[in-house]
């Protein structure tokens, strides 16, 4: 059965300029997917095979998890019945269907009716110099609240202390986190690598300015930050074995 959201579909950034989102991330080796026009804004969406990011040059809430569900307009009732609460309602024959709501910590989902990129093959061993991707991890102070909310949505949920202590939220095709805002105040988007050291090294070579990453259980770590605000973690494989 479809979660009530329906299929992930991405993570929505808000940028100022996204000619230097696409550039940062291109650099990174993510590569582009084809978009439609759904959208009035400029919209690009890149990928590194398990990460796809909408790279959006709009205001509004940042990241967004943006999730695709056929026939949107039939199942508005099925989110009330929820007791979702939604924040933008915009349904018709004329329009691009489109919902927003807020999970209990404050983060932004959107559902749309249809997909806005075509997806991307990539070759095996194609990725970005920043790892494998591993989760969106979302600072929040009720770690119940937040299994209590997304559970039902599809996701199961399981507390972790490494690399660093999480609520680790898995599902089919994203998987969150969440963390105490003492770790880290904003989204975090999460990579691994069993080589960090010699990706960190890279890294700094091609010129990224990385910054020192929160504490980490016993893990390499670094900070890259993002143009849009949203900072990339990037650290070792190993620890999330521990």
């Amino acid at each position: 059965m479809l979660p009530l959201p329906g299929t992930f579909h991405e993570v929505s950034l808000a940028c100022g300029d996204v000619r230097a989102s696409v550039e940062f991330y291109e650099k990174l080796g993510f590569r582009h997917a084809s978009t439609t026009d759904a959208f009035a804004h400029r919209y690009g969406v890149l990928t590194d095979g398990r990460l796809v990011l909408g790279l959006h040059e709009r205001e509004g809430r940042s990241p967004t998890l943006t999730f695709v569900r056929p026939n949107l307009a039939a199942s508005i009732g099925a989110f009330e019945r929820a007791g979702i609460q939604l924040t933008r309602c915009s349904t018709g024959e004329d329009v691009f269907n489109e919902i927003a709501f807020e999970d209990p910590c404050g983060h932004a989902v959107a559902v749309l009716e249809a997909r806005t990129y075509s997806p991307v093959a990539l070759r095996p061993g194609e990725g970005s110099l920043c790892g494998d991707f591993a989760e969106l991890s979302l600072p929040a102070r009720d770690f119940a609240a937040a299994r209590a909310f997304w559970e039902p949505l599809g996701f199961v949920a399981d507390e972790l202390t490494h690399p660093y202590p999480r609520l680790a939220l898995i599902s089919d095709h994203l998987d969150l986190a969440f963390h105490s805002p003492q770790l880290a105040p904003t989204a975090l988007l999460v990579f691994r690598a069993a080589d960090p050291g010699a990706r960190l090294a890279r890294l700094r070579e091609r010129g990224f300015a990385l910054q020192p990453a929160p504490r980490l259980a016993g893990a390499e770590g670094a900070l890259l930050p993002g143009p849009e605000g949203t900072p990339l973690l990037l650290t070792a494989e190993a620890a999330f074995r521990a």
